[in-house]
């Protein structure tokens, strides 16, 4: 039986629309929207921390184990007819199994979703970081004012913006904005190039580093927790069943997840390069808070804004995607016993409403990404892109599984956990 009957889509119920398949160029921009998100913006700073070279192999080994890992992920799924991640970790390991899987995506979800909104509070309204100001566009535009400060511009943003978008059932319903997303991201990439290429030209830049820096042990650790934040800029899995069970084949995901790897790869390489030759060991964390520095010239100045400005919009238009999985998985975990999320409207809005209300309160509380980049990436995102993927494949409930399937799986899950273990120890160390 495929992946494709609409009866198996978790969100919705056995409908005329249930059985109305999405297509593969909606696919493909709903899988670039969840995986480019939030994780775009700390690539430059992967290179400062790596050097060129290191970087590029790690994207790479990341882009294809996380094809390899979600190919597992879809097998299983068709093979035990089931609609979702938790429930295929549910048929190996039991409610143990599936429990963990929600709640992990739960915890993955809202940190990404608060990750993009503290992206978009640092893009319209600043950011303090140590004794630097950054000023937001809203207050270089217009001065500081109330109506202007984060959390009113926030609040602007998740009431006219991202709400009526989530209000959506379908994930194929936001093919549409995630394609505006995906043209937003590569408008972004494409002017920060042109601004790297000149400013290269004009000899402003400062040589990037082609390897890393290492100074001492602590430098070397520090290497580590770069990987985990590559990581969550490739961790889409969560939505891998939701986009999936709506297209006609499997072969149809399969297709979809390997071209928007590629682009994303693509991508990721290319704003990281020339994001880091722009700004050099200056570069933030977040490298839009870069961008609100005076420029030589007035078209300068407009290209900065407009670079902050299109990613924003990206932003916003990326939050819904992530959303989907979230509320879904929540209310799962939460009303396991209760009718179909879809056809209870009351329940549907006010979850919704809820982890909206929640991740607001959350953005303005938190001010800097870069630990909770690398906190997801060791945790969450690491056992949902290759942990978990790993394990069912070892597992092997269904019996499909060949040598050489163990064996890749094997290596990923030791990878995964070498690499988490090292990360989070050395975050604990700079801590103290």
């Amino acid at each position: 039986m495929s992946l494709s009957a609409g009866v198996h889509i978790p969100l919705l119920p056995g409908s005329k629309s249930a059985v109305e398949h999405g297509t593969i160029p909606g696919a493909v921009f709903n899988v670039v929207n969840s995986i480019i998100g939030s994780g775009i913006m700390s690539l430059p700073a992967i290179l400062k921390v790596l050097g060129v070279f290191p970087a590029l192999v790690v994207i790479l080994i990341v882009a294809v184990l996380a094809e390899i890992s979600v190919d597992f992920l879809m097998r299983f799924s068709d093979a035990g007819i089931k609609p979702t991640y938790a429930s295929v970790m549910k048929e190996a390991f039991g409610s143990v199994g599936g429990l963990t899987t929600k709640v992990c995506i739960i915890i993955n979800n809202f940190g990404g979703a608060i990750l993009l909104l503290i992206i978009i509070g640092d893009v319209l309204s600043g950011k303090k970081s140590g004794d630097e100001v950054h000023l937001g566009i809203l207050q270089q535009w217009f001065g500081i004012h109330w109506w202007n400060s984060r959390e009113v511009a926030l609040l602007i943003t998740l009431v006219v913006v991202m709400l009526p978008l989530v209000l959506y059932k379908r994930v194929e319903s936001l093919k549409y904005s995630s394609a505006i997303s995906t043209l937003l991201a590569v408008s972004f990439v494409a002017i920060c190039s042109g601004l790297a290429i000149v400013a290269l030209v004009q000899g402003k830049t400062q040589t990037p580093k082609l390897v890393p820096t290492l100074d001492n042990q602590k430098s070397f650790f520090d290497l580590f927790t770069a990987v985990p934040v590559v990581v969550t800029a490739f961790a889409f899995h969560f939505n891998v069943h939701p986009i999936g069970f709506e297209l006609a084949k499997p072969s149809d995901m399969k297709i979809a997840v390997r071209i928007a790897l590629m682009f994303c790869a693509v991508i990721y390489f290319t704003i990281g390069l020339f994001g880091y030759l722009l700004f050099g060991e200056l570069t933030q964390s977040d490298i839009l808070v870069n961008f609100d520095q005076s420029a030589d010239s007035a078209v300068g100045s407009f290209f900065n804004s407009l670079i902050r400005v299109s990613y924003a919009l990206h932003i916003m238009l990326v939050f819904p995607v992530l959303n989907f999985s979230l509320r879904a998985n929540v209310d799962e975990l939460f009303f396991p016993k209760k009718p179909l999320l879809a056809t209870d409207n009351k329940r549907f809005v006010i979850l919704t409403l809820v982890l909206l209300v929640i991740s607001y309160l959350a953005a303005i509380a938190i001010p800097d990404i870069w630990y909770f980049f690398q906190f997801l990436g060791s945790t969450t995102a690491l056992s949902l892109a290759f942990i978990f993927p790993g394990t069912i494949v070892l597992r092997d409930a269904l019996r499909i599984s060949t040598r050489k399937d163990k064996i890749i799986a094997l290596v990923m899950i030791i990878l995964a956990v070498v690499s988490s273990a090292i990360a989070i120890s050395t975050n604990i160390y700079n801590a103290f």
